[in-house]
């Protein structure tokens, strides 16, 4: 059979790649812009590097706004413009001071920190105590980002540059969630003056300032000169839209890009072969899984899920569609999160997948779809489980959509399926368990099968509301195990970091969150 099902699959992706992509694109067309050159031609800048760094993605930006823009592909962006409290260095994964210059902890709930002086936001206006208070308070109030900080008792400010956040509770990864980017510190007068202008023409204190988006299509960035870190490598970053993995590299191979994030995993040898170009690949922290909608019948039924979790075989798409650059997932954090704990491997036993189907009903199988976002790679993993699918006669449809809307609908939970890429930002579970199994985060915040379920929203709770580091790895295993039986996610790989770039570029650090810094990225002539 699975010899069958190889070929089946290959035939299924050969049509993948002849077929056009209905839905997607980004409407080139529209673009806000606070100046700036249409050109992504980069000039030689001083001292032999060019003044231009071009990097692409293979997804736009979904909101400027810090607060509101939590996916990968926008916080690839937003990061260059906004700073947060504290950072983790991507480079050691230690812990470092960011516009809070230093903290006390003065008791299990309380945290006094100290505001860097002379932080300046790129309109020129001065970073103090008041934006910070304002940032968490929004970020707080905000649905898409509020499971980052919503542990945030009270922040109060007690002078110009001093500020004391309390916690609801003892919050273990207090410090690194305030690390994220979604808890970015905007400035309190701009947000307040336009609120709506501030999502197209954002405001930070970050090493770069914003200068045009073509949505769609591209952004472009301008070094902030008086940023407090220090006057960024690069004078100008452009980031290009490319939707498709091949196209990226391509783009890289022509010298029309510098960078190429999330390259193909057919791709990767070709890049490392060319000595015209370099390679950073390591583990992420990024899970690719499919979740299944309890809202809509037949995903309603615990042997539903079940049966469709045993009909993947999640090692064959590791070999053949990523050629082996990625892990089989078995649950939905990665193995370097803390909190990770193997419920046991999923078994692909589609014999066991049909019996369960005839036993809720179904015994010829039954009609639905797949939702996916256009990217080739998850295009081709989703035409491959639609194959493994039809072997237990389940019928599924592939349906392709632009990002951007993907996100919409699927927090709508207008979707049946749909696949998904989750990075825990934290490297804490409680980033991911909170926001993908809580009930109190069904929909836009992340929990896109919704489930509703008091023993999972219990043992998530115990876990975040203790810093009893053993507690919290004992009740995280216990969690793995539970939602292995509910089966509403079906984890299918973990992600590998691979990015393609010019053998031109220095100091580039890859990220294992993949919000890549750049402002210390610099490209020879």
């Amino acid at each position: 059979m699975k010899k069958n099902l190889k070929k089946l699959i290959a035939l299924t992706l050969a049509a993948t790649m002849a077929m056009s992509l209905v839905g997607c694109g980004g409407g080139g067309d529209s673009s806000t812009s606070s100046g700036g050159s249409d050109s992504a031609e980069a000039t030689t800048g001083e001292g032999g590097y060019k003044d231009t760094l071009i990097w692409a993605q293979g997804a736009d930006v979904t909101s400027m706004d810090p607060h509101q823009g939590k996916e990968t592909p926008a916080v690839e962006v937003t990061d260059q413009i906004f700073d947060t409290l504290t950072v983790v260095n991507p480079a050691t994964n230690e812990l470092e001071p960011q516009i809070a210059e230093s903290w006390e902890q003065t008791d299990d709930l309380t945290y006094v920190f100290k505001i860097r002086q002379g932080i300046k936001f790129h309109d020129g206006s001065d970073l103090t105590a008041e934006d910070v208070k304002f940032s968490l308070e929004r970020a707080i109030n905000s649905a898409s980002v509020s499971y980052i900080v919503d542990f945030i008792d009270t922040v109060e400010v007690n002078d110009d540059y001093t500020v004391t956040v309390t916690t609801k509770f003892p919050y273990a990864p207090t410090l690194r969630n305030l690390s994220v980017p979604f808890a970015a510190i905007v400035p309190k007068a701009v947000v307040e003056a336009d609120e709506e202008g501030f999502k197209t023409n954002p405001i930070g204190c970050g090493p770069y300032k914003f200068v045009e988006w073509k949505q769609g299509d591209s952004v472009t960035l301008e070094a902030f000169d008086d940023y407090f870190g220090g006057k960024p490598a690069t004078k100008n970053l452009i980031m290009k839209v490319i939707p498709e993995a091949a196209q990226r590299t391509i783009a890289l191979e022509t010298g029309e890009v510098d960078l190429a994030y999330t390259l193909s995993s057919n791709d990767v040898d070709k890049v490392r072969e060319n000595p015209d170009l370099q390679l950073f690949e390591g583990p992420s922290m990024a899970c690719e899984y499919i979740s299944m909608n309890m809202k809509k019948a037949p995903f309603d039924d615990q042997r539903v899920r079940e049966a469709i979790n045993l009909a993947i075989d999640r090692q064959l798409i590791v070999d053949t569609i990523l050629n082996g650059s990625g892990t089989v997932a078995d649950s939905i954090i990665a193995p370097d999160v803390f909190g990770y704990s193997s419920p046991g491997a999923y078994e692909y036993n589609p014999e066991k997948a049909k019996e369960l189907l005839a036993e809720a009903g179904y015994p010829d199988g039954f009609t639905t779809s797949l939702w996916t976002s256009d990217s080739q790679v998850r295009i081709e993993v989703c035409q491959a489980i639609t194959a493994m699918l039809m072997e237990v006669g389940i019928q599924c449809n592939v349906e392709v959509m632009e990002f951007g809307r993907f996100i919409e609908q699927t927090s709508n939970g207008e979707h049946d399926m749909a696949i998904f890429g989750w990075t825990t930002s934290s490297k804490d579970a409680d980033y991911t368990f909170y926001s993908l199994e809580h009930s109190s985060q069904q929909g836009a915040p992340g929990n896109r099968t919704f489930l509703d379920d008091p023993e999972v929203d219990a043992l998530i709770e115990e876990a975040r509301q203790t810093t009893d580091e053993q507690v919290r790895l004992d009740t995280y295993k216990e969690l793995q195990v539970l939602l292995k039986e509910i089966s509403n996610n079906a984890p299918i790989y973990y992600n590998d970091v691979v990015v393609g770039a010019s053998a031109k570029v220095e100091g580039f650090v890859p990220d294992p969150i993949e919000y890549h810094k750049l402002d210390q990225v610099k490209v020879a002539n």
